[in-house]
């Protein structure tokens, strides 16, 4: 297993569509183990591949509830379903020191496939779901802040700009 570097806002990487996962083999297996080892190494509760450059449509979540791990993916994600709005506290691994509230679905239900292909589908509602959607943003290439004002997107801007240059220094 292996910790992959994750891009950080606003690197034009992060912009990029993923692509569906169409070779289920030992490549993919442990693209999804080193995705876990990465976000938790971070200290996420998910990560979408394309926030490591590697534009395949691949996720991992581990909600962390209770104090307990409760590690799930889905390769090729789709949302068929959705149900209600709540907002939801994110904040992002590829932006880090800023939150916000971001209006996401409440219940949603999500068609995927796993690890050899087989395909399935899960009802999640809650931070769970939100989750869930926050990382298949990152597949379609949005990120969390796209959601918030010009202004608050302009600060997240500023106060990253100011991360980067404390870490040259």
């Amino acid at each position: 297993m292996a910790i992959l570097p994750i891009l950080s806002y606003p690197h034009p990487h992060l912009r990029k569509k993923a692509k569906p996962v169409e070779v289920f083999d030992a490549s993919l297996a442990q693209l999804i183990e080193d995705l876990f080892e990465t976000m938790y190494a971070d200290g996420g509760v998910g990560l979408a591949a394309t926030q490591t450059d590697i534009h395949w449509r691949v996720l991992t979540v581990d909600p962390m509830e209770n104090n307990e791990r409760q590690p799930f993916y889905l390769v090729n994600p789709e949302v068929i379903e959705r149900e209600g709005t709540m907002l939801s506290p994110e904040g992002c691994l590829s932006v880090p020191g800023a939150y916000d509230k971001i209006t996401r679905s409440q219940r949603i239900k999500v068609r995927a496939v796993d690890k050899h292909g087989k395909a399935f589908e899960i009802d999640e509602s809650g931070y769970r779901a939100a989750i869930i959607q926050h990382e298949i943003d990152h597949l379609d290439g949005k990120l969390f802040i796209d959601y918030l004002s010009s202004m608050k997107r302009e600060r997240v801007r500023k106060h990253i700009a100011e991360l980067s240059q404390e870490k040259k220094a």
